[in-house]
């Protein structure tokens, strides 16, 4: 594709010495975009007046240079002719199909585009939507070729309608062309020496869906997107905008979304992941152009977007942007329905084009800037980091400097678990058990441990508590900054414990199941960092070790009622392992509790049996941190009973969870084992009053009547047998 002759070219730098900042800035504005409106009536949000009331708004502030003035002034915007975008140029993102369907609507009445309006998503046509979406584009293209050459210095398109939700074959929300998109592949094909890298920001307060799926295997667009995401549930809804998209192939790191968690984001959100995050990964990508999706429905007083970004807090995501790809950058109007509010919005923006500083923030003052930020949006800005961390070098935690590792160092990891099997042998007798490495990985060596009743001949309740390794917390100097890890001021939090104990002196069978982090050897150099294995490796791995123990053990033991607990990432193993397992009728399962501080909470599946959904939601409890995703969903539809019965916890992290709820496991357990421990208190009784020296011949005779591999060890009690009961007992389900 040839790169088109200028025609209405803009003047040179007004000093050689300063070649880019003596340049002027563009603006791109034409009426004929205002053509596109409603069929019917003029109240959409998405009206011609926006790009109306922001131009006045600019022109009353003096920026602007009106076309007919012969003397062209300096320290006004350039206007860039905005021009028709042409086939070729609008299929480097779209289809075929789609250009000729837009193409098509001039020849349609009325009552069709009104139809066809309805029919496709938030989306609406008119006789004039080809010329409007054609001169968007061009004018979007015009805007940053211009900047790209070195023509102007920056600019501001000012056009409609808006693009980012456009996708390759469809247009919608409010839609048609994807302008952005098409801009920048045309930059890239035309200008190929210049523009090789495009960064695309997206301020808007939606998701940029057709953006993202433009760019998705491109190694040389960076997309980095913030934008309300509510759990999928915000507009264009659905998973694409959470933070787990990010680009497929060589184009993986190259999409960035920062999906904030909720409304109300404001100034000082924006600007931290700008600082985490945005102006990081940027300048290691290092652009040859900027394009910026300028919705400014983020808006203070935008009601659909419902965001608090003021005009100085746009003005300085503007200057920080304008830091990158020496100063090219190209800013194109995308949401934003508010007039008063896109008004300010922009003209604070322009102005920062133009070289004016940024006004104050609203409330700043001598702060630091993160004690600023709401903890839903640090929250966010965290959980970003953590996953981006995979592509960029910028947002790895730094390694402090100092020795490394020698020949007796002992990883943490091993050291805890040594300590945690000793404590639980001393305290209650707990043992590890030897797994079937031909089954289970060898990572659960160690890992399972069951309490000595386990194996024991009769009846009694059995709790097993899958878990992630305990929590480890530093308490740090408050006068440093520096993280010191002492051990005198660090902490292991294991919360799980409490119940062992409680069941310990209840006379429960107990079984104890860690899953860790890491599942494979470490490498030969052990100073390297190893990551822990992603979540769906662990759930893979907590719904095997639940079979194995399930099958092998549980099952056919003489259980009279069993428990299951899921701490952590474990309970999303633990209720799929139940989903395509447990037979709820025919299984002495009676109650499940699970715990998640940031764990995705996971619905029980069952192709062939409708009432699993019911049956795990009158046996489950389901304690959520107070903050995670769910509630923000929940506001707008009730959690339906597949998700068990969810509480709400009042804390944030799991050891904290464990011990508010302490008090309710506790009282259920009870409730259900009521018969067996008035059972087992009768059979006490009984044994209390026999002759001792019966009790003495019959522990000879289970002890001498277990397998070798079952006795216990010289000097420790017999620990007997289990023994296989037909039928099992019925579930709570079935018990009147």
């Amino acid at each position: 594709m040839e790169v088109q002759v200028l025609v209405n070219a803009p003047p040179p730098p007004r000093s050689s010495a300063l070649p880019r900042s003596t340049l002027r800035s563009g603006l791109v504005f034409d009426a004929r975009m205002k053509l596109h409106m409603e069929p019917e009536s003029n109240d959409h949000p998405e009206k011609p007046k926006r790009i109306q009331a922001i131009w006045d708004t600019l022109y009353r502030a003096g920026l602007v240079q009106q076309w007919e003035d012969m003397v062209e002034d300096p320290d006004k915007l350039w206007n860039i002719e905005a021009r028709h975008a042409e086939k070729g140029e609008v299929t480097m993102v779209h289809s075929k199909e789609h250009w000729k369907f837009v193409r098509s609507l001039p020849g349609r009445e009325l009552k069709e585009l009104t139809e066809m309006g309805s029919e496709r998503d938030s989306i609406y046509f008119n006789a004039q939507t080809p010329d409007s979406a054609t001169i968007a584009a061009g004018g979007a293209i015009e805007a940053c070729k211009l900047v790209a050459l070195d023509k102007l210095k920056n600019a501001i398109a000012l056009i409609r309608p808006p693009g980012h939700h456009a996708e390759r074959a469809e247009p919608s929300g409010f839609c048609i062309f994807n302008n952005v998109a098409i801009a920048a592949k045309v930059c890239q094909a035309q200008l190929p020496e210049i523009c090789r890298k495009v960064m695309v920001l997206d301020w808007d307060v939606h998701h940029g869906n057709g953006i993202q799926h433009a760019f998705y295997n491109n190694p040389n667009v960076l997309y980095i997107s913030l934008h309300v995401y509510k759990n999928g549930t915000f507009y264009p809804n659905g998973p694409d905008g959470d933070h787990l998209h990010c680009g497929e192939g060589p184009g993986e790191g190259k999409n960035v979304n920062i999906p904030w968690i909720d409304h109300g984001m404001g100034d000082y959100d924006y600007l931290y992941a700008f600082e985490e995050i945005v102006i990081p990964i940027a300048r290691e990508f290092n652009p040859d152009l900027v394009i910026v999706a300028a919705g400014f429905d983020a808006a203070e007083g935008d009601e659909l977007g419902g965001c608090h970004v003021s005009p100085p807090g746009y003005a300085h995501m503007t200057h920080k942007l304008m830091e990158l790809a020496q100063g090219r950058l190209a800013v194109c109007l995308e949401g934003g329905y508010n007039l008063d509010s896109i008004s300010k919005s922009a003209l604070a923006v322009t102005k920062t084009l133009m070289g004016e500083p940024p006004d104050r923030l609203p409330g700043q003052d001598a702060d630091a800037l993160d004690s600023k930020v709401s903890k839903l949006g640090a929250a966010t800005v965290e959980l970003v980091k953590k996953q981006q961390a995979k592509w960029w070098h910028c947002m790895r935690q730094k390694q402090p400097p100092g020795p490394r590792l020698t020949p007796q160092s002992v990883q943490m990891h091993d050291l805890v678990k040594s300590w945690r099997n000793m404590l639980f042998d001393r305290d209650y007798g707990m043992q590890t058990m030897t797994i079937d490495r031909n089954v289970l990985h060898e990572c659960f060596e160690d890992n399972v441990l069951v309490s000595d009743n386990f194996f024991e001949a009769g009846s009694r309740p059995l709790l097993v508590i899958f878990h992630d390794p305990p929590d480890y917390d530093v308490v740090n100097d408050p006068t440093n900054e520096i993280l010191q890890n002492e051990l005198h001021n660090s902490w292991l939090t294991d919360g799980t414990k409490t119940y062992v104990d409680w069941a310990y002196n209840h006379d429960f069978a107990i079984v104890d199941i860690n899953i860790p982090k890491v599942m494979e050897d470490w490498p030969v150099d052990r100073g390297d960092y190893q990551p822990a294995r992603p979540l769906e490796d662990r759930v893979i791995a907590t719904r095997e070790i639940a079979k194995y123990m399930w099958e092998n053990f549980i099952e056919i033991g003489d259980f009279s009622d069993v428990f299951l607990m899921g701490v952590g990432d474990a309970s999303s193993g633990l209720v799929e392992f139940l989903g395509a397992q447990v037979n709820a009728d025919e299984s002495p399962l009676r109650h499940i509790f699970t715990f998640l501080a940031e764990s995705p909470l996971r619905s029980i599946k069952r192709a062939t049996d409708d009432y699993i959904g019911i049956w795990y939601y009158q046996h489950s409890h389901v304690y959520i941190n107070h903050q995670h995703h769910v509630w923000q969903y929940q506001r707008l539809r009730k959690l339906r009973k597949k998700y068990g019965k969810t509480i709400q916890s009042e804390y944030e992290t799991i050891g904290q969870m464990l011990e508010e709820a302490k008090d309710n496991v506790i009282r259920i357990l009870l409730e259900e084992t009521e018969d067996w421990r008035a059972e087992h208190a009768e059979q006490k009784q009984k044994l209390k009053s026999a002759p001792s020296a019966l009790k003495l011949e019959e522990r000879d005779m289970r002890a001498s009547s277990a397998p070798n591999a079952l006795r216990s060890p010289s000097g420790m009690p017999p620990i007997g047998m289990f023994s296989v009961t037909s039928p099992s007992p019925r579930s709570p389900a079935k018990r009147s």
